[in-house]
């Protein structure tokens, strides 16, 4: 230990002229892809594209196989609030009537729609910023939809969040909702993926899916294109594979990525479509892993500290959350959101026959489980990862990634783990307070060092 680390209070890391958060450089083509994905949506009305709205699950390589182009409303709130241009679309869906404390993901694209609807994009011009659009513009940019899906497991807003749009498009588009069974894990051989309730939902969605696809025959005049689908869902395992190994890598001590750069590769796996380019995406990230292994270059010079987070990502905050804590030498590793979703049991899928791992995939959205459950997960990805202490991000408008976080805390202290709450939001800044984090933070690390000290 260096001079300066020896003399650094408890719980802080030496004082720094700059944050060292070492991020990945291969997460950037992901970026690319992400707004290649967009840029190509954005022109689906003047290339007559049939377009999908839906929420929620990955459906995406359904609707691929089904010809038709789609937008995830999730992702692009996220998207927004990432680059800082959420407000114009959170502007207009409170105008309109819906509250700060309706969940901002669904604020932000209910304001896109109501945009959209204003055909804004043909009144706005274009910033002077090369490659960057308006606020106003790229808020409203979404190309109408011709149909709804929606696809929520977990969470009754989401739920709802369809209906609340085909409301908006004066209920004249077509609708489908796939229905996710809640995992209450009450049974006595209930568990994660394990016991009748497990075997019987499974069954229960992934019949439901072919309703989905009968559904979207009728829309699109067209039979489903099921080889695609097969096709579709081999490369989606192959890159699942690829991104569970790279995780996978990163037990080692120093970690040589953190969940900051598995939060910059979530867009990729969750809604970009099927292709060698997301294993090649994939390959790339898993990659520069191993070099920074054999070379021994951390994600966190000086790490000190192993940690979890738990809820989903406060897009607006993504890049100052990674510098606070690696200004405190503390390596955020892994978290429930980053390494228990998006096509995370690739074993599951079967690409000849894939529609029973996709249901599955979909009821294991990080909000489907009991608090039992998420527990266990939770837990056992604690020891794997050897983490010192648990981050609890209490989502101010997300009710069902909060939702059993005391639980999980206690749960999580019996287990000899130190935790600390902070609020914050996936797409509303303004719920966000910097010197509650930390303090919060800095207390959480010295109760560890104090930990630490007694057990030697």
């Amino acid at each position: 230990m260096s001079a300066t680390m020896e003399q650094a209070k408890p719980g802080q890391g030496h004082q720094r002229t700059a944050p060292l958060a070492n991020r990945l450089m291969s997460t950037r083509s992901g970026g690319k892809m992400v707004k290649d994905y967009w840029d190509n949506l954005f022109s689906a009305r003047e290339r007559g594209a049939k377009v999908v709205w839906y929420n929620g699950a990955a459906i995406n390589p359904i609707l691929q196989a089904a010809g038709v182009e789609w937008c995830h409303g999730e992702a692009f709130g996220a998207r927004l609030a990432a680059m800082h241009l959420e407000a114009p679309a959170q502007y207009a869906s409170e105008s309109y009537g819906y509250i700060n404390e309706l969940c901002s993901y669904a604020r932000t694209t209910l304001g896109c729609a109501l945009l959209t609807k204003q055909e804004m994009a043909d009144k706005v011009e274009m910033d002077n910023t090369p490659g960057i659009p308006s606020k106003e513009v790229l808020a409203s940019r979404l190309p109408a939809p011709d149909l709804f899906v929606n696809a929520y497991a977990g969470c009754s807003t989401g739920q709802q969040w369809d209906e609340i749009s085909y409301r908006m498009f004066n209920k004249e588009l077509p609708f489908f909702k796939v229905s996710y069974p809640l995992l209450w894990g009450n049974k006595p051989d209930a568990g994660y993926l394990r016991g009748e309730e497990w075997e019987a939902a499974s069954r229960y969605v992934a019949n439901q899916l072919h309703k989905l696809i009968e559904f979207l025959e009728h829309e699109t005049g067209r039979p489903f294109d099921w080889e695609g689908l097969r096709e579709s869902m081999y490369y989606i395992k192959r890159a699942s594979e690829l991104r569970m190994d790279a995780l996978n890598l990163c037990k080692s001590k120093p970690a040589p990525a953190v969940f900051w750069d598995w939060v910059a590769s979530i867009a990729p796996i969750n809604f970009l479509p099927g292709n060698q380019a997301l294993v090649d995406y994939f390959a790339e990230v898993k990659t520069e892993i191993k070099e920074r292994l054999a070379a021994g270059v951390a994600a966190l010079p000086g790490e000190r500290y192993r940690l979890a987070f738990d809820g989903i990502m406060n897009w607006n905050r993504v890049g100052w959350l990674a510098n606070k804590f690696a200004e405190h030498d503390a390596a955020v590793v892994c978290g429930r959101y980053t390494h228990n979703s998006f096509w995370h049991e690739p074993q599951l899928i079967d690409p000849d026959d894939p529609i029973l791992g996709m249901a599955q995939h979909y009821l294991l959205c990080p909000f489907n489980h009991s608090t039992k459950n998420l527990a266990e997960m939770i837990l056992r990805d604690c020891e794997t990862y050897g983490i010192d202490g648990i981050v609890f991000h209490a989502t101010r408008t997300c009710r069902s990634a909060s939702n059993g976080q005391l639980l999980l805390a206690q749960m999580a202290q019996k287990k000899g783990l130190q935790t600390m709450f902070f609020e914050g939001d996936v797409a509303d800044e303004s719920f966000y307070k910097d010197e509650v984090l930390q303090s919060r933070l800095e207390a959480m690390l010295e109760t560890i060092d104090v930990q630490r000290n007694r057990s030697a």
